[in-house]
Parts: C-alpha cells; structure tokens; sequence
C-alpha cells in the first residue's frame, strides 16, 4: 500500500529545510547526548552519509533485515509524524566511529540539504533504500526530515 506523504513534514518544504539547518547550527560539540553511542559531529556525518544516498552519491546495497521486513515497516515509519525510535537500525556503512570536526560536518550537511530541498524531485535517488527498498522522492523528502530530526533531538536541538 503506497504511503500518503502529501502533508508530512519534509525536505522539500523550505520552511522545513529552514528549521532544520537552524536547529543544526545549534548544535555544540559538547551537546549532551540523549541516547545512542555517537557524539555530535560523528552523528553529523552519519546524517550526511544518509543524505548523500537520498541524493544518490552513494548506493550501499539492501540490508537482508530489510528485504524481509522493509516493505512491512515503511508505511509505519513514514506514514505520520512520529519521530523515529531511539536506535533504530542502521545502515552499517553509515555508522561512523572515528573522530569528525563538527563545523566541517555541519557545513557539509548543510550543503546538501540545499541541494535536496532545492533540487526536488529530481534531486532524489531512484535507488532502493537500503532498509525500506523502493522510495518515490515524496517518501525520501519525509524520511530525511525524520532523520535528521531524529539525530538532532537525541542532542536536546
């Protein structure tokens, strides 16, 4: 069943992209963190890495988890609102444990951001996600909102 996405927060509302490159920069190196294992910077790149797939510079492979569950647990994940769940999986090429410098990171990020949020639909990967499989660039658009929120509210911004 297709997922409506028409009125779910995304990238490619720019008062919404706005938001979240505000919120971005309040991000600190010394952000306490709410729950997870990386510090700000690393999660940073982490959410750049994920952007760069939406964008379609990167096409990490399907997970298996996903080629048995994605499909189930796409329209729960991007069906409304709701912020995405404290660890939730992962892409492990996207796990980043060695050491970042924020505002590098932080300008990176912010960088794609406007070329997703500006680029639009065309903007988008037509590459499977590596957990859900098949996205139209609406589905993209919510999901990289949620991301990024995510990783921004597990630092209290």
């Amino acid at each position: 069943m297709p997922t409506s996405t028409a009125r779910l927060k995304n990238l490619f509302d720019a008062p919404t992209a706005e938001e979240i490159k505000t919120r971005l920069q309040q991000l600190r190196p010394d952000s306490p963190r709410q729950w997870g294992k990386m510090d700000p910077a690393q999660a940073v790149a982490h959410c750049a890495a994920s952007m760069e797939m939406a964008l379609g510079d990167t096409r990490p492979p399907r997970m298996l988890i996903g080629r048995l569950l994605g499909g189930l647990i796409k329209p729960l994940a991007l069906g409304d609102d709701k912020p995405m769940k404290r660890n939730s999986p992962t892409v492990p090429s996207f796990v980043i444990a060695d050491q970042r410098e924020l505002d590098t990171e932080r300008k990176r990020l912010d960088t794609l951001i406007d070329r997703f949020a500006t680029g639009g639909v065309s903007a988008c990967t037509t590459h499977p996600h590596s957990f859900f499989g098949r996205l139209n660039a609406e589905e993209w658009a919510v999901l990289m909102y949620k991301h990024l929120d995510h990783h921004l509210r597990q630092f209290g911004v």
